[in-house]
């Protein structure tokens, strides 16, 4: 299996992939906060909530985990997300279509693109960057999940063929009430 080489692929103005470090915690966060103070303004559909998810500790958990990634451009983090293989308590029992060993199946997690930066590809190269990391970790099963009424998210997926298999009500990451959207995709080995 080959192991994937993130920085090898940047040139200038095209955004870089690559785990993040602690020093990479304080922009992780004020994108949190960018996206959180979007959500409070009523602009913003993530269902997250200040203080409880996505927070600080969300990424030094990854980060100490060793499965949290940036993406940078131009020098700047302008992206982030965990890619593992744990799987969502509510995973269990979900009727996903590819039945798949849990050994071959890839989470993305938290996926967060500073709104600064809307609008320029960064969240289609970032889950690019997420089924070329599956691939070569051997996982060709991707599983991810977002909140129903994130009706950005779910479109956003959509285009990028990822399938819609089931909404579960759940106290997600803290949050209590949540409708959580479960997608899967299948990539070609």
């Amino acid at each position: 299996m080959s192991t994937l080489s993130p920085l090898s692929a940047a040139s200038s103005g095209s955004p870089l992939f690559r785990k993040a470090t602690e020093q990479d915690l304080d922009a992780i966060t004020a994108i949190y906060d960018r996206i959180l103070a979007l959500e409070e303004a009523g602009s913003g559909t993530t269902g997250w909530v200040r203080h409880i998810y996505p927070t600080r500790d969300t990424a030094l958990t990854a980060l100490k985990r060793d499965d949290l990634f940036v993406q940078e451009t131009d020098g700047q983090v302008t992206g982030a997300a965990v890619l593992n293989q744990l799987q969502v308590d509510v995973y269990k029992g979900a009727p996903w279509q590819h039945a798949a060993p849990d050994e071959k199946v890839m989470v993305l997690h938290t996926l967060v693109i500073d709104p600064l930066h809307k609008g320029k590809g960064l969240g289609r190269a970032f889950v690019r960057f997420y089924e070329d990391y599956a691939l070569q970790q051997g996982c060709p099963f991707l599983r991810m999940d977002t909140n129903a009424r994130n009706l950005p998210a779910r479109a956003f997926y959509k285009k990028l063929n990822y399938q819609e298999i089931a909404i579960v009500p759940c106290v997600f990451n803290g949050i209590a009430d949540v409708q959580l959207v479960l997608l899967e995709k299948k990539l070609s080995a």
